[in-house]
């Protein structure tokens, strides 16, 4: 930094001063700084509006970051558009049943859905004993098909073909990668851009998909559950979380769990349906998938997978 000072000839010259901080230079230091030299009013003055100038943009700037931290960290997904549709078909979906993840119980699911004449017949009291993944599966299909009905969503016949469930291992397709192990509908969702995956739940909605880890373990070795998220309450003095799915040992049906018991929880919300025309472009198997039936792998890397 350098000041002003006047030449005999009434002229300024440039001479070195202290270097230039908010503090060095208040109206104080200014004041005390200016009295001991003859600068004219004017130089003076001129030199205070420079420094208000100087502090006020350096406030600003602190202010506008301070903002931005903040709204970085409650940053708020989008409402879901279509949450409510997926808790209307919930609510057509049948109770009990019993919860079986055997082969034949892969089979009876396969049987209730059906693409006929361009439109899906979702059967779901055909898949009983049904199994976690194939009942928030059923209810995926339900509520594309709703969209369908209602004007909402156009998908063209080679997509609506690629939901069916036709023996896919862990990673193929779309069904197969619902079914597989880790962040399976996450990964879909953020491989197709169906809509945002997230981990915080206050930020979950009624009508969100989940994937609960019951421990810390993802892949070969993990304990999860695919549900569909109904909310939180308040039981004893713990926070209970409600979602929907098909249960051990029931089957379809509610169920609250301390959230304590809950390690990991991924969450997605769909929000562009219609990208399920990727399904043409994208990687018939999905490599991360399909290894997570021998592998492990980790809550970090699935989210990293996942987009978040």
């Amino acid at each position: 930094m350098a000041s002003w000072l006047p030449q005999t000839q009434g002229k300024a010259k440039l001479v070195g001063t202290p270097r230039c901080g908010v503090q060095e230079f208040s109206p104080a230091v200014v004041a005390s700084w200016t009295a001991h030299r003859a600068i004219p009013a004017s130089c003076v003055s001129a030199l205070r509006f420079y420094l208000c100038r100087v502090t006020l943009r350096k406030f600003l700037a602190i202010v506008l970051l301070l903002v931005c931290a903040f709204a970085g960290s409650n940053a708020q997904i989008a409402p879901g558009k279509y949450n409510n549709v997926i808790l209307d078909q919930i609510r057509a979906m049948p109770t009990g049943g019993k919860y079986s993840a055997s082969r034949a119980a892969t089979i009876r699911l396969q049987s209730a859905a059906h693409f006929e004449s361009g439109i899906f017949s979702v059967v779901p009291d055909a898949a009983s004993p049904s199994y976690c993944s194939g009942a928030t599966y059923l209810v995926f299909i339900k509520t594309i098909e709703a969209l369908r009905a209602r004007g909402a969503l156009s998908l063209n016949y080679a997509t609506l073909e690629s939901l069916l469930i036709r023996n896919q291992r862990d990673g193929e397709g779309i069904w197969g990668r619902w079914n597989a192990n880790g962040p399976g509908t996450a990964r879909l969702f953020h491989e197709m851009d169906l809509g945002e995956n997230f981990d915080d739940f206050a930020q979950a909605q009624p009508g969100d998909f989940m994937k609960i880890f019951w421990s810390p373990e993802v892949g070969r070795s993990e304990h999860g559950h695919s549900v569909i998220y109904l909310g939180m309450e308040r039981r004893a003095g713990l926070d209970y979380v409600r979602f929907w799915s098909s249960n051990i040992p029931g089957g379809y049906g509610e169920r609250s769990v301390p959230r304590t018991k809950i390690v990991h929880a991924i969450f997605s919300r769909l929000d562009a349906p219609a990208n399920l025309s990727r399904a043409m472009i994208v990687p018939p198997v999905d490599k991360y998938l399909a290894s997570l039936l021998s592998s492990r792998s980790s809550y970090e890397e699935a989210k990293a997978k996942c987009g978040m």
